[in-house]
């Protein structure tokens, strides 16, 4: 009997202990209720948990237009994969006139050789912001222009981590006040 009452003491305190430890890889964070938003991705569209954003894929060559751009998205998301390409000089004029935020994915080097002519993001030390954020987000309107750092809760990439710094970045879309975000 008295061997019964320890095994069941025993599992029981191993139940608190386990139960009620944090796991340091993870916060849990809010999903983003904000409007539905449009959003286009060069590159494969990210798993998110929110069902009302809607990614459309485009290329590279639907950017150069980028006067339809405001009009069809409330952001462009460049994926890690097509950061190379992305910093081509011929779509500086793209980032910095199309109306709309763009957020970079994994991008060690920050927005500058993206908005910048003549600065590779190969061989750019320029940094604005720590090399750790996920996603670097930039607006140009008119004269003027924003920034944006997400970064991974203790610098973890998996997926909650990944999902908040997206719901982040939607939060920021929605809460644009310039103008460039449209009502769907």
């Amino acid at each position: 009997m008295r061997k019964i009452i320890l095994n069941a003491l025993i599992i029981l305190i191993f139940i608190f202990v386990t139960g009620c430890t944090s796991n340091a890889d993870t916060v849990d964070t809010p999903l983003y209720s904000g409007k539905s938003l449009s959003v286009g991705v060069v590159g494969e569209t990210p798993e998110i948990r929110e069902d009302h954003i809607h990614f459309t894929s485009i290329s590279f060559e639907e950017l150069e237009d980028y006067s339809k751009l405001s009009s069809n998205y409330d952001a462009v998301v460049i994926m890690k994969e097509h950061l190379q390409e992305a910093d081509d000089n011929k779509y500086v004029k793209v980032y910095t006139h199309a109306g709309v935020p763009f957020f970079f994915i994994e991008s060690t080097k920050s927005y500058m050789p993206f908005v910048l002519e003549d600065v590779s993001y190969e061989h750019s030390s320029l940094t604005n912001f720590n090399n750790d954020m996920y996603a670097i987000g930039y607006l140009q309107t008119g004269e003027s222009s924003k920034n944006w750092g997400y970064g991974l809760y203790n610098d973890i990439v998996n997926d909650p981590n990944v999902n908040d710094a997206y719901s982040c970045m939607f939060t920021t879309i929605e809460s644009i006040e310039d103008g460039t975000s449209k009502e769907k």
